[in-house]
């Protein structure tokens, strides 16, 4: 029997627009139930919510419908990035509709709920963690061919199963071959030429205490699996080839010396031998093997009038690349990939991508520079195309102190060490504005231009946390920095045509760091003139020459030549300060009074009343929150000692100073 009327509008469920994460992820909220004679007295009287101005006019029984397990409302749940050892509190719990979040189904049917390492009941939607091993649950082996979930039919989805099943066997068996077996000296096989009868061979006898490790096993497992590929529909087939070619390809000789087995016992003969039946080149093959030397530089060769190509599938390139990489292989990494060819032509350019990184890994920065900016083949596009801000700043990190991350990629946030000698100021600069004039993204965004301004005002001395140290140069005389802009004068119009130019000589000699702070001013002039209207911020710019406040003067003076200019630019700063107040408060903490007072100093002595406005707002902005800026009492004597009251501000902001100095005065 059903529930009766009366029990079916015992509770209320209210759908909640609140998202935040105090509440269940599916955003359900439970109302406590109304008494039963409430209901029977005045069933369509109104209920109202007056925190959630809410009006409820109709109650029924709740029904407590399938969810997640972290959303689950009887039973609570603590979040924790990737905890697989146990369960987390309660997480254990569940009611009869909680659902696996990684399995999909009922938390009662999950065989690894509760499982030391996999704990599935620790899962929840708010983790990359997790959400990565749902994903490889829903898609399974097929990640590896990155594949959308829209795109993986029933044909694709039985390859990968057969294949996970395939690796799962062929764990055990190479596992077993890694452990190899000792034969006893009058079971030993002869591995010589002469192959006399076990235990007759005196050499082979002397080997007795080696152990032999039989490939066997695999080769017979790998090929019945390669023969049960050719009877599966193509789609299925392809996963298998190329996931079994990705596995076999992995695989290490852990024998010490050589060991004539046989082409089926020995790995370095079987392992070609099945390569060569997935269409897949094998390590010695005469065309790679003179790719990785360095020996051929096209992949491609000529033998009795038929030219063959390195040509691979993505799969084995990404295979090859991986064990390259983890031998530290670079210079033959990047030859390979320079070389092979794939059908795959984005995947093959994403790893194409890592070369200009993997030659840094040598302290090859002169050809790493010309493999950003220069494509393989005419028909692509460079790399320094698809740069983001952030590889930018990490390549430009790299030219200056000849240092580049110890980890595998880019952004890894891992130790630095040195590789080679630092990039010259001059060839950095034009190798900067080169990727800056490749990529529209990166010349249009203020983070690249603040990351170049940082870096080429920082040593090239790497700090033991690996963070580049900030310096602070005088202010070179007048005559030298009007020097550097003349003789710099038409410099960067050229290097945006891609032509090859070169700094005068001797404008480096002297004065070095300064001058790379003129020459960056001149080149963000020239931006902001060009790319103004597509400019979202400009504030990190400003905050990126750090202590140099001549510099920074000398660009708000190349400003305000132009009065549209300078007002867009004003707008921007005004903008980015209203909106980061909580950012330029934490900054300020950081740098101190002195930086604070520079800086404010410099905004409220301009002769410019625009720019007298962005200090005027710093101001406000400290008087606001006073109770979270400790140190600004001592802007009180800072201000003093520049005799800041007796310049000419105008009006206007002599007032705001004037006010600003009581409320000091008074702390």
């Amino acid at each position: 029997m059903g529930p009766s009327e009366e029990e079916k509008e015992r509770d209320v469920i209210l759908i909640s627009d609140d998202e935040d994460d105090s509440t269940h992820g599916n955003s359900v909220l439970i109302v406590d139930p109304l008494v039963k004679t409430a209901l029977e007295e005045k069933k369509c009287e109104e209920i109202v919510d007056e925190e959630c101005e809410l009006v409820v006019t109709f109650c029924k029984q709740a029904n407590v419908m399938p969810h997640a397990r972290y959303d689950c409302t009887s039973h609570s749940f603590e979040r924790m990035e990737c905890e697989t050892c146990s369960p987390l509190g309660k997480n254990a719990d569940f009611c009869s509709q909680c659902y696996c979040y990684i399995c999909d189904k009922l938390a009662s049917e999950c065989q690894n709920w509760t499982t030391s390492s996999l704990c599935h009941c620790n899962a929840h939607n708010k983790s990359k963690f997790w959400k990565e091993r749902r994903d490889f649950a829903l898609a399974g082996v097929l990640v590896m061919f990155n594949l959308e979930l829209t795109d993986i039919d029933a044909d694709l989805r039985h390859g990968g199963n057969l294949l996970i099943s395939f690796i799962q066997e062929l764990s055990v068996e190479y596992n077993k071959y890694l452990i190899g077996v000792r034969i006893a000296p009058t079971e030993q096989e002869c591995f010589c030429v002469s192959k006399l009868p076990p235990g007759q061979c005196g050499v082979c006898r002397s080997r007795s205490t080696e152990i032999v490790y039989k490939y066997s096993g695999v080769y017979a497992l790998v090929t019945r699996f390669l023969n049960q590929a050719e009877r599966e529909s193509p789609k299925a087939a392809a996963v298998m080839l190329l996931g079994a070619a990705r596995e076999i390809t992995l695989h290490k000789d852990p024998a010490i010396s050589w060991q004539n087995l046989g082409h089926t016992a020995s790995l370095k003969l079987a392992v070609p031998c099945l390569l060569q039946s997935l269409n897949v080149v094998p390590w010695d093959h005469v065309l790679l093997t003179t790719v990785l030397k360095g020996q051929n530089t096209t992949g491609q060769r000529t033998q009795k009038g038929r030219k063959t190509f390195l040509w691979e599938v993505l799969p084995v390139i990404e295979a090859r690349v991986e064990k390259l990489v983890e031998n530290k292989n670079y210079k033959e990494v990047v030859r390979y990939l320079r070389a092979v060819k794939c059908s795959d032509t984005k995947g093959l350019r994403d790893l194409r991508d890592k070369i200009p990184f993997y030659l840094c890994k040598t302290g090859d920065f002169t050809d790493a520079t010309h493999s950003l900016l220069f494509p393989i083949n005419s028909l692509a596009c460079c790399t320094a195309c698809r740069l983001t801000p952030l590889q930018f700043e990490v390549y430009l990190k790299i030219f200056r102190t000849g240092s580049v991350p110890a980890g595998k990629d880019i952004q890894d946030p891992g130790p630095w060490v040195t590789v080679g000698s630092p990039m010259k100021d001059g060839v950095l600069i034009k190798q900067a504005f080169k990727l800056l004039y490749s990529n529209l993204s990166l010349y249009r965004n203020p983070k690249c231009w603040g990351s170049f301004i940082m870096i080429m005002g920082s040593s090239c001395f790497l700090e033991r946390n690996g963070r580049l140290r900030p310096l602070t140069v005088k202010e070179p005389p007048v005559t030298f920095q009007q020097g550097v802009l003349v003789a710099s004068d038409g410099l960067f119009q050229e290097l945006k045509a891609k032509l090859n130019v070169s700094f005068p000589p001797g404008i480096f000699s002297q004065l070095h760091q300064e001058a790379c702070l003129i020459l960056a001013v001149q080149a963000v002039q020239q931006m902001v003139i060009c790319e103004l209207p597509y400019l979202t911020s400009f504030l990190e710019i400003f905050l990126a020459f750090g202590n140099n406040f001549w510099a920074l003067r000398l660009l708000l003076n190349h400003l305000s030549y132009d009065k549209h200019i300078l007002h867009g630019v004003v707008d921007l700063i005004l903008r980015d300060l209203n909106r980061q107040k909580a950012t330029m408060l934490k900054l300020w903490q950081n740098l101190g009074p002195q930086y604070v007072g520079e800086f404010v100093c410099l905004f409220l002595t301009c002769r410019n009343r625009i720019l007298q406005s962005i200090g005027v707002l710093a101001l406000d902005i400290i008087t606001e929150n006073l109770h979270v800026c400790p140190w600004a009492k001592h802007l009180y004597n800072f201000f003093h000692n520049a005799r800041l009251m007796q310049l000419p501000l105008g009006a206007t902001t002599h007032h705001e100073v004037s006010k600003f100095m009581d409320v000091l005065e008074k702390l």
